[in-house]
């Protein structure tokens, strides 16, 4: 070959590799305008629909499985590698943005999330203290509910137990058989509480159970024949002269007499607890102690010193006394019980009655003491309507103390002192004049002083500095308000008035 159809060979080899290459950059820019174009595509359908996001559209690495939504891409991108390059960042700086975008959204809902868990807490805090108010409110309620109807049950079935003792007098007088009856139907008392816990506890137990449990008022050991004798014993009898010597009272007196004057037993337990027990000393009490003796003397004076009526003060007072031994005496050996350990013991006494003192009614039968035909005689539906009330106030009495206040138990049985009058005056079988009346009023206002807590002062001063701070409150805030009243007026007039306070 010649040098000039080598040159020429050479420019035409020349020539056709400048046309491939020019080739091949015109297919790598349609090439890089077509994925541009996809890659707009698919971030506008990703963001034409809600719940997707741009970070949808993710860079495939080389020799990585990309997502098959671009698969279409990835197969046409694969011969080229120049182009996957630089397409690249364009790629990442969307996925960045994306990616900043739902931080941001992130972040906004975990700040909306923490401050609804610092709010969720204080909600639920007063929602808590308001259910708890709640809860107390009602409990009180239902404690003065509780407490209203035991003051009116326990004052009813006083006053009937004394009127229906006054009525079978008319007919049938033997006031120690009648006690004697009274007391055997409290051992009915323990197979009412029983009954009660069986209706209310959840946890049932068996009677045998129970009576050991409520048994500890006596001791670890529980009841022993030698504590059945030496612990019962004392109380059994002092229960009974208290009923006895109140019946007997019932005889001389009217009443409205009687049921006031053994409203005394409160000052008499102050006074045997202060020297017995060594109680703390109150002026108060000390105070309606001296009222409660003025009113029995009174009381001796309103029928001009009758000897029926000093007489029957004197039992009166007696069984006012037995009560107030018996109460300060429990409290000794005994100390406080509760409910079931109070209706074991009323039973155990019911018992004791029973077995050791039903020879008395039988010694005063055959010596004409207290004597009545036949059995059949016997006004039954008296008896056992006053045996029945004399139970029931014993029950109600303990049950108030569990139910409600104890101190509306006290309000109870004072107030059986204006139903017995009430009865009194409606049956025309008292006159009261005005030494009675006061003598009555005085012995009341005596009892209701022993009612006071022992710190009665001390929230005596509370409460009425307490009514000093809020009306000093409420003379700083009229002061405070007519000082901006007349700030203001002054202010309208176009001057400036500094009050003095």
């Amino acid at each position: 070959m010649s040098p000039v159809a080598h040159l020429f060979s050479g420019l035409f080899h020349k020539s056709t590799s400048m046309r491939q290459l020019t080739a091949e950059q015109n297919a790598s820019v349609k090439m890089r305008k077509q994925e541009k174009s996809l890659t707009c595509s698919q971030t506008g359908v990703n963001s034409s629909f809600p719940g997707t996001s741009r970070s949808s559209v993710t860079r495939c690495k080389p020799g990585a499985n990309c997502p098959s939504s671009h698969s279409g891409i990835s197969r046409q991108l694969s011969p080229l590698s120049v182009t996957e390059d630089s397409s690249a960042p364009i790629l990442e700086l969307q996925s960045r943005g994306s990616s900043g975008v739902c931080g941001h959204r992130v972040e906004r809902q975990n700040r909306s999330g923490d401050d609804g868990t610092q709010t969720h807490p204080e909600n639920s805090s007063q929602e808590n203290r308001i259910k708890a108010r709640c809860r107390s409110c009602t409990s009180m309620v239902l404690k003065a509910v509780w407490g209203l109807l035991i003051i009116l049950s326990v004052s009813s079935s006083w006053v009937g137990t004394t009127q229906i003792v006054k009525i079978t007098y008319k007919n049938f007088y033997c006031p120690f058989f009648m006690t004697w009856f009274s007391t055997n139907w409290n051992i009915m008392f323990f197979p009412v509480y029983y009954s009660g816990h069986l209706a209310t506890a959840q946890e049932k137990q068996s009677p045998m159970k129970k009576f050991r449990e409520c048994s500890r008022i006596f001791g670890e050991d529980g009841l022993t024949l030698k504590l059945f004798l030496k612990r019962t014993a004392p109380f059994s009898i002092l229960w009974t002269l208290t009923n006895y010597l109140y019946l007997l009272a019932l005889k001389k007196l009217t009443a409205t007499d009687v049921s006031a004057l053994f409203c005394c037993n409160k000052a008499f337990v102050f006074l045997l607890s202060w020297i017995v027990l060594k109680d703390r000393f109150m002026g108060v009490r000390i105070v309606a102690a001296i009222m409660a003796i003025t009113g029995i003397v009174m009381m001796a004076y309103a029928d001009n010193f009758h000897t029926d009526s000093i007489i029957g003060v004197a039992f009166a007072v007696g069984s006012a006394s037995t009560s107030a031994l018996y109460k300060v005496l429990f409290k000794m050996f005994l100390g406080s019980a509760n409910f079931g350990e109070a209706a074991h013991f009323v039973s155990t006494l019911g018992f004791f009655n029973l077995i050791f003192i039903s020879f008395t009614p039988v010694i005063l039968y055959f010596t004409k003491v207290e004597h009545w035909s036949s059995f059949a005689a016997l006004p039954w539906g008296y008896l056992c309507g006053m045996a029945g009330l004399w139970l029931a106030f014993n029950i109600l009495v303990n049950v108030g103390v569990v139910l409600t206040y104890p101190i509306l138990i006290s309000i109870g049985t004072v107030l059986s002192v204006p139903g017995n009058a009430a009865v009194d005056l409606l049956k025309q079988e008292v006159i009261f004049n005005v030494v009675r009346l006061a003598a009555t009023i005085i012995i009341c206002i005596g009892f209701l002083l022993m009612l006071l807590p022992e710190e009665w002062d001390e929230i005596t001063l509370r409460f009425i500095n307490s009514l000093k701070e809020k009306k000093s409150e409420e003379h700083v805030e009229d002061i405070t308000d007519s000082s901006v009243h007349l700030r203001s007026r002054s202010r309208a007039n176009g001057t400036v008035s500094i009050p003095l306070a």
